[in-house]
């Protein structure tokens, strides 16, 4: 038991190792760019004060996003997704796979759920013991089950997902425009000391180095903000991009899509004075979403998650959450939309 609690210990340790490094850099960028730059190099009051409002307004915004990303506890599952106690006996005590997956349906079909494994099979967490939700992973990092999940991300130590996909890709944002700051600013210093127009002292290396690595994390940042914000257009996490979700009808990369203004107010709200503050805002309650392939009344999925144990006051529930709670008849009807075929399920009470 020591010997794994000690190798637990250390890779926690280890697992910090990034996000350090990214604090580290920066602490030395805020070094460089105020004492070195500003006090040192830069002659004119004017542009020093410019610089410097500038600069800071930059790195507070990309602080703020940066460290809500690392803090944000991942969502897990609700206890309305954890097999009740009779079911989850009788799971355990079987060994017929085929018998598991009946029980696992029998409550499954009182859940808000409609994606299965590519067995079409319900998607179970034999770690966490629920049943996951759409959208929802087990991260073996964080060693849970998250909901929506993106991926986990070694810079900040914490997996991306409901909770917190909004702030990473505002940290993304603000970190381009804090590198931006930077690039823009030392530029004109950068060719003073490359050229030596300006005489060797002790900024010149800073100088120098800080333009070097602040374009390269531009670049790279950028490239990646650019990827997450055409999935947050697509409504996709990163998972989902590699591993298209499977639905009844079989897998669908877009089932999740309900156009581009609805994706994006999905992940940052419809309000839109939040869109680029790091305060949470995204609709739902990341247990259940709206997907294109199914269309119910959304009374009926609110008093499904009140009967499960989950009221809309336990957190922000979308109004448009989907349910199978209620029993249902399924219209299997194809319409020719944009060139694809859609499946329109309609659900019915039970008299």
């Amino acid at each position: 038991m020591a010997p794994s609690h000690a190798l637990k210990c250390c890779k926690r340790v280890i697992n910090w190792v990034p996000a350090v490094f990214i604090n580290l850099v920066v602490g030395w960028s805020y070094y460089a760019y105020v004492v070195e730059l500003c006090v040192y190099t830069i002659r004119n009051d004017a542009e020093r004060i410019c610089y410097l409002i500038l600069f800071h307004i930059a790195l507070f915004m990309f602080i703020w996003a940066y460290w809500k990303t690392i803090w944000s506890t991942p969502a897990s599952p609700s206890k309305a997704f954890v097999l009740p106690r009779a079911e989850k006996e009788l799971y355990e005590q079987e060994d017929r796979a085929e018998v598991q997956q009946e029980i696992l349906k029998k409550v499954a079909k009182n859940l808000p759920i409609y994606t299965r494994t590519a067995g079409g099979a319900v998607r179970y967490c034999d770690i966490c013991q629920v049943i996951k939700p759409d959208r929802c992973h087990h991260c073996s990092t964080c060693e849970m089950c998250v909901l929506k999940m993106d991926h986990h991300c070694p810079w900040v130590n914490n997996c991306v997902g409901f909770s917190n996909y909004k702030f990473f890709v505002l940290f993304l944002a603000y970190a381009s425009l804090y590198c931006l700051v930077i690039c823009a600013t030392v530029v004109q210093y950068f060719i003073k000391f490359w050229t030596k127009q300006e005489p060797n002292s002790h900024a010149k290396f800073h100088i120098l180095f800080l333009f070097f690595v602040a374009a390269l994390f531009f670049i790279s940042i950028v490239s990646l903000l650019s990827y997450h914000l055409w999935l947050v257009g697509k409504n996709r996490t990163t998972i989902e991009a590699f591993r298209a979700p499977v639905f009844a009808n079989g897998p669908d990369k877009n089932g999740f899509s309900l156009g581009f203004s609805r994706n994006v107010a999905e992940v940052f709200g419809d309000q839109a004075k939040y869109w680029f503050l790091p305060v949470f805002s995204a609709q739902g309650d990341g247990h259940s979403f709206v997907t294109r392939l199914v269309h119910i009344d959304p009374e009926q999925a609110n008093s499904v998650l009140q009967q499960n144990g989950k009221s809309p006051a336990d957190g922000e529930v979308n109004s448009c959450v989907i349910s199978n709670n209620v029993q249902h008849t399924e219209e299997l009807s194809k319409e020719k939309t944009d060139g694809e075929h859609t499946v329109s399920v309609s659900m019915e009470s039970e008299p």
